[in-house]
Order: C-alpha cells, then sequence, then structure tokens
C-alpha cells in the first residue's frame, strides 16, 4: 500500500532504486538529532535476524511498495515520528541473512523527522533500548557482532562524519 509522500521533501540528486521483478530490499534511515546524534535501537534476543544487536530504524519493502512509502512506514512504525526530509543515500549495501531468505539489497538513507526525539515509540517487542551515539559511543554498534559485520557501525560514523 503506497505511502503518502506529498509531506516527504527528497533532496535533489537522491537516489531511490526500483526493486526489479525477484529482488528483496530493505530500507534504513539514520536519523540525527539537535545535537548531531544518531539514533539506533537494540534489537530483541529473539528476533530471527541480528538478535540483539544495535539497528537503525529500517526494514524490508513489502510488494507494492517503493523504497520511499518502506522509508515513511518504517519511521512511523518504529519511532512514532514523521519523516519529513531524505538528505541523501549514505550507500547501498547487498547482504545475506542467517534466516536462510538469500540475498537482500539495502538503501540506507540520512533522514530528518519530526516528532518528539527524546521520547520515541519504540516496538518494544521487536527491540528492547534505544540510544543517541556520537562518535565517542560507536564502538557500542559493534556489540554481538562478527568483525566484518559492522554494518550499522560505519552508516552511523559515515552519517556522523560528513553531516
Amino acid at each position: 500500500m503506497a505511502e503518502d509522500q506529498s509531506y516527504v521533501k527528497v533532496d535533489r540528486g537522491v537516489e531511490i532504486p526500483v526493486p526489479a521483478d525477484g529482488e528483496v530490499w530493505a530500507v534504513g534511515a539514520v536519523i540525527l538529532n539537535r545535537d548531531g546524534h544518531a539514533f539506533a535501537q537494540k534489537r530483541s534476543p529473539d528476533r530471527r535476524l541480528f538478535p540483539d544487536c544495535w539497528d537503525i530504524v529500517g526494514g524490508h519493502v513489502e510488494s507494492g511498495e517503493s523504497l520511499l512509502d518502506t522509508l515513511i512506514r518504517e519511521v512511523e512504525e518504529e519511532t512514532g515520528w514523521r519523516l519529513c526530509r531524505v538528505w541523501r543515500l549514505l550507500g547501498i549495501a547487498m547482504w545475506t541473512g542467517d534466516d536462510g531468505d538469500g540475498i537482500r539489497r539495502e538503501a540506507d538513507y540520512l533522514v530528518e523527522v519530526d516528532g518528539d526525539l527524546d521520547h520515541p515509540v519504540l516496538e518494544w517487542s521487536k527491540h528492547t533500548a534505544y540510544g543517541w551515539f556520537g562518535p565517542e559511543d560507536l564502538p557500542r554498534l559493534k556489540e554481538n557482532r562478527a568483525p566484518g559485520e559492522y554494518l550499522i557501525h560505519d552508516l552511523i560514523a559515515k552519517a556522523l562524519q560528513d553531516r
């Protein structure tokens, strides 16, 4: 189901890929607060993918959704905030989860949201904690991840460095 995109500004030159038939896509949103720290939430230990790991807001693109629709939906579902601007594409990654569902493509964006950033409305059945991460906090993003599996750490580090 397509989301209302009319209130979301997408900055000039921001690539939003269109999935080809058979491709599995996910999106991620790096959200910064007024202090320039990035939001992350800790996945529950019973999650199928990446249990007990820090993650950015995001999720899988559902049938009939565009990547922008998914960004809008996931920001609302996972935080209660409203996506208002897509600043830039941080990168596109390909990865294989440990759930046997094969290769996924993931487009991750630096975004701006509206809402009470001090009080996110988390999906507590899926997440156990949240935090705002500055440069000094980056090592915590590697918790419960194997060497070389630092996508979230690297995305947030890039967003903090380039902002």
